[in-house]
């Protein structure tokens, strides 16, 4: 027998019925059905993919905000202005 892990889930009642119900027709037990289900599942799922390129050019555009000169004049409103609107 190979090792497996114990993992505790909660599922809908008709979701137990019906797995009971394909367990018992196909003749195994309800955790080899989850596990089934999680193989197939699990082989659909394509993780998201990094746009490395995308977050580099980011970075670069944070760096160059960052080294921009004070806007001259600065701002016309104080923080507490806004809560009074």
């Amino acid at each position: 027998m190979s090792s497996k892990i114990r993992k505790q889930i909660y599922i809908e009642p008709r979701q137990e019925h019906l797995l009971k119900a394909i367990a018992q027709q196909a003749g195994v037990s309800e955790a080899e059905i989850i596990r089934q289900a999680i193989d197939l599942h699990l082989g659909e799922i394509t993780p998201p993919q990094t746009n490395l390129a995308m977050w580099e050019a980011e970075r670069e555009f944070i760096e160059q905000i960052k080294t921009r000169p004070a806007q001259l004049g600065g701002r016309d409103w104080q923080r507490e202005d806004l809560y009074e609107r």
